[in-house]
């Protein structure tokens, strides 16, 4: 709120005087004996001279701290007339005494010239107050209202990158559907043989392009609940082995695609998670996919699962592709940031930053190791699960 007539009653009714002071304090960080030494002084002034002074406590008006441009507290600050002033520091009143004759000089002058105007209405200080407090709060409401264009401009733009992300795993799992319906029409009476290795195949290809899809449903839904909503899991015990072996076998078609070579280390005496499966699982295809996209034709990703304390296991996937900068090694997790070198890429912003909620849920923890031009290692943490 701005400053009231119930907190300066005196000013509230009375014209104020060419020479305006303001003082602000911090209460909360104590220093009650210089502020009272500071109050006395001005209030001894203010008996022999007569002038306007407010005392403001920045913490209940934190607004007018960046409006004054306060680096400290107290400070004193010559309001009017004009040039303002401000003094701070241990040695507030001798700069005061040092400048006071200077003050009352230029506020006779400045009395001198209103008494020669047309006498008009002049604003008071809880007047000029409260238009601070109305500017700073035009000034929140326009960084909400950009705030909230942003977010309709990645909501429209994630609609628009849907759509057309959505035509190639729809295609493909329409040719391959359509493909198993032709092959299994009758011909001649009898129905058309498909080889038993070609119907899995066609059958495989078709679930794991349905899979593509529903992640990239799954994970724009997360995206749009916003970074602040709370992430709904099911943890229970898990075989993490397994479950990452199931996830390689799933984007083996990708790997075949660019003739990458898979190296794992998954020891069989593992022990479980307490984890969600279908999370965990989209952490990983997020972080597989994302190697696959920046690790080079016949390139190197590996794979590892460490038991590394008693208390966690950690999951390693490491590439060889460019690598991460480091001054974005801590922002690559953020929302909807992307680096420089990949605006013009295909890609949300969006997955890096929804596996690490998923894994901050599970009470793990997930970065980053890279070295420019040498690839990129992401590892995160999991709980081990105990009875």
């Amino acid at each position: 709120m701005g400053l009231t007539p119930e907190q300066f009653p005196e000013q509230a009714i009375a014209a104020p005087a060419p020479l305006q002071l303001l003082l602000f304090v911090e209460k909360r960080l104590g220093g009650a004996e210089q502020i009272q030494r500071i109050r006395q002084h001005l209030q001894a002034l203010k008996s022999e001279w007569g002038f306007d002074l407010k005392i403001i406590d920045v913490g209940e008006q934190p607004y007018l701290v960046e409006e004054f441009k306060l680096i400290a507290t107290p400070s004193l600050i010559k309001l009017s007339p004009e040039p303002r002033q401000t003094l701070a520091g241990r040695n507030l009143l001798d700069q005061l005494d040092g400048l006071w004759a200077r003050w009352q000089k230029e506020a006779e002058e400045a009395n001198q010239y209103s008494n020669s105007l047309p006498k008009a209405e002049s604003p008071s200080l809880p007047y000029s107050a409260e238009l601070l407090r109305l500017a700073d709060e035009v000034f929140r409401l326009q960084q909400d209202n950009e705030a909230l264009r942003d977010q309709l401009y990645f909501k429209d733009r994630m609609i628009a990158m849907l759509a057309h992300d959505l035509r190639n795993p729809l295609t493909a799992t329409a040719i391959a559907l359509e493909t198993l319906e032709n092959n299994w029409q009758a011909k001649d009476g009898k129905p058309a043989a498909l080889a038993p290795d070609m119907l899995l195949r066609l059958i495989h290809h078709a679930r794991t392009q349905t899979q593509v899809i529903e992640r990239m449903i799954t994970n724009l839904l997360l995206a749009a609940r916003g970074p602040s909503a709370d992430l709904e899991i099911h943890p229970k015990k898990l075989d993490l082995g397994h479950l990452c072996l199931s996830v390689l076998q799933d984007l083996e078609t990708n790997f075949l695609a660019k003739q990458q070579q898979i190296e794992t280390d998954i020891p069989s005496d593992l022990p479980y998670v307490h984890a969600d499966g279908d999370r965990i699982r989209q952490v990983m295809i997020n972080l597989l996919e994302n190697a696959i996209k920046y690790t080079p034709e016949q390139g190197l990703i590996q794979v590892s699962i460490l038991h590394r304390t008693a208390q966690k296991v950690q999951v390693s996937i490491c590439d060889n592709g460019p690598g991460i900068p480091p001054e974005n090694r801590e922002r690559i997790f953020e929302d909807q940031f992307r680096l420089q070198r990949d605006q013009h890429q295909e890609g949300y912003g969006i997955g890096l930053a929804l596996c690490r909620r998923i894994v901050r849920v599970h009470y793990g923890q997930i970065w980053v190791d890279s070295t420019p031009g040498r690839g990129s290692c992401f590892q995160f943490t999991l709980p081990v699960y105990t009875r």
